[in-house]
């Protein structure tokens, strides 16, 4: 018994569309990179006292701290604060990148591309 298999189911048509949709993401994944790298994100930690502002590069782009979180004799304090804050900027970038690459790809994670 042979068995009888149709000679062109439109196999050529749907993968020319798949093809445009992928290029299409890619280029919208592409444009939504560029976008957020030229973003800025800032966060603050301890109330205000220090205020961090990071490029969607992850660079810092400025850091202001006001006079009264400045105690020379507790250096350390400072120092956590500065690393809250940007930590927090960091997560705010990758949150950001995560939620709205979401929107392109529907949800499916495609590795290697953030």
């Amino acid at each position: 018994m042979r068995a009888r298999v149709p000679k062109n189911m439109g196999g050529n048509q749907n993968m020319n569309s798949m093809i445009r949709q992928a290029q299409k993401m890619q280029e919208q994944i592409t444009d939504l990179q560029n976008d957020i790298e030229e973003r800025d994100f800032t966060a603050t930690a301890g109330g205000g006292a220090v205020e961090v502002v990071l490029t969607g590069k992850k660079t810092i782009k400025s850091l202001t701290l006001k006079p009264e979180v400045v105690d020379p004799e507790d250096i350390e304090m400072l120092q956590d604060l500065i690393i809250s804050a940007v930590n927090e900027a960091v997560n705010n970038i990758e949150q950001t990148t995560e939620n709205e690459m979401n929107k392109i790809t529907g949800g499916v994670s495609l590795p290697g591309l953030f």
